[in-house]
């Protein structure tokens, strides 16, 4: 008994220290995927109270440091978007508090109540963006408590200022690369997916070893909550195309990137689909024994979309991709009657829109869907050549390849 007693002592502390590995390797990931804006941000509200304090003579330049730093505080591809929010609110609670002051005539507290509640119904009216509200009260609320004139003018001096600056170095100096932008996107959802298949796998070979419904419904929210950014990367990757000087030429890839990231987010469904199918089967299916049959199935798409996710760039990675799903689709149609129905259907969409996501041609599913899995024709050699990163383009420069036109394209989404 004391063994016994040991034993679980022991696994419960080494499942405290996998838990803390897990939290310092994700707060060092979080630290590297922000630093670099951090560090932008940082030069961007010196570089505004420089300006402010030397260049403009203002005496009071707090809000241009401010306002470079708000405005840059959005995800890559939002932040000329957010700058010009930021303007608008400002300007906005300024012309309202200066209309207040007029009509009432006085700094008193109801004056305050209706410049505050005047500007915040207009900034809903314009749009309703969170940020343009609250910088529109909030230049409203200093203009009327501060009996100094200027302040209106001085504020909206260092928002023009402060959003100059941002606008600088997001759109001029530090312009996110579009297809980086989104493959990173890209790379975080199919980790995802591949982390919420992972108990679909655990429960169909091992039944009695099911996780938790709370865990399992932690990772499939991580899931979808990585699809909804991936679908905001997207957008955000073409308008950073479409609008930056920098990284206008990129716009035909960046839209042949957002197209393959289309198919991922159809790829997702489907995997959440399988794993509400396995735990189903598994909680309320006549069949209560292993499956390791679907196990093995589930956990190598698992593995090839998790895989395919860390290295969308490589041709070989697509390749290897592809292949696994077809495999799956071939054992899948080998197994008859036998296993579990809904499972291996679940199966069998997962795998085809994982061939799609890895770049094979719709037609060339297709075509080896009516050949029948089990022939010898394989859909490896058909996997369209992958868009490049601007910073893969630089290590890899010297390695001939195709333009970005050449070659067959991704599935559609």
């Amino acid at each position: 008994m004391t063994t016994r007693a040991s034993s679980r002592a022991a696994a419960a502390g080494r499942g405290r220290l996998g838990a803390v590995k897990r939290e310092v390797s994700r707060a060092g990931a979080r630290v590297r995927a922000e630093f670099w804006p951090i560090v932008q941000q940082t030069l961007a509200a010196t570089g505004a109270w420089l300006i402010a304090r030397h260049l403009v003579h203002h005496h009071e330049p707090f809000f241009a440091p401010v306002a470079a730093v708000v405005a840059l505080n959005a995800a890559r591809g939002e932040r000329g978007t957010n700058t010009v929010r930021l303007l608008l609110g400002v300007g906005v609670g300024i012309l309202t508090a200066e209309l207040a002051l007029a009509v009432l005539g006085s700094h008193g507290y109801g004056t305050l109540a209706c410049a505050t509640f005047a500007a915040m119904l207009v900034a809903v009216l314009l749009g309703g963006e969170r940020i343009v509200i609250a910088q529109a009260a909030v230049s409203a609320i200093l203009a009327v408590v501060t009996s100094n004139a200027e302040a209106g003018p001085q504020r909206f001096t260092d928002a023009l200022i402060g959003s100059g600056v941002a606008l600088l170095a997001s759109q001029i100096l530090f312009p996110p690369e579009p297809v980086a932008l989104l493959r990173r996107a890209e790379t975080a959802t199919a980790g995802a997916l591949a982390h919420a298949l992972e108990p679909a796998a655990l429960a169909l070979r091992h039944p009695e070893h099911v996780l938790t419904d709370q865990e399992v419904l932690d990772r499939l929210r991580a899931a979808r909550e990585a699809l909804v950014e991936l679908d905001s990367a997207r957008s955000r990757s073409t308008r950073v195309a479409s609008r930056s000087l920098l990284w206008r030429a990129r716009g035909r890839s960046a839209l042949r990137e957002a197209k393959g990231a289309g198919q991922l987010v159809v790829l997702g469904g489907s995997c959440l689909a399988l794993v509400r199918v396995v735990m189903f089967a598994r909680s309320y299916g006549s069949r209560a024994g292993p499956a390791p049959d679907e196990a093995e199935d589930v956990l190598a798409l698992s593995l090839a979309i998790g895989g395919l996710g860390r290295e969308l760039g490589e041709l070989r990675a697509r390749r290897a991709a592809a292949s696994a799903a077809q495999e799956v689709l071939r054992r899948t149609a080998q197994t008859g009657e036998h296993g579990l129905p809904a499972v291996r259907e679940a199966l069998r969409m997962v795998a085809l829109d994982t061939m799609l996501f890895a770049g094979v041609d719709r037609d060339e599913v297709a075509a080896a869907q009516r050949a029948g899995w089990e022939g010898e024709q394989s859909v490896e050699g058909h996997v369209g050549t992958p868009v490049r990163s601007f910073t893969v383009r630089l290590r890899g420069r010297r390695r001939p390849r195709p333009p970005d036109g050449d070659g067959p394209r991704r599935g559609g989404g």
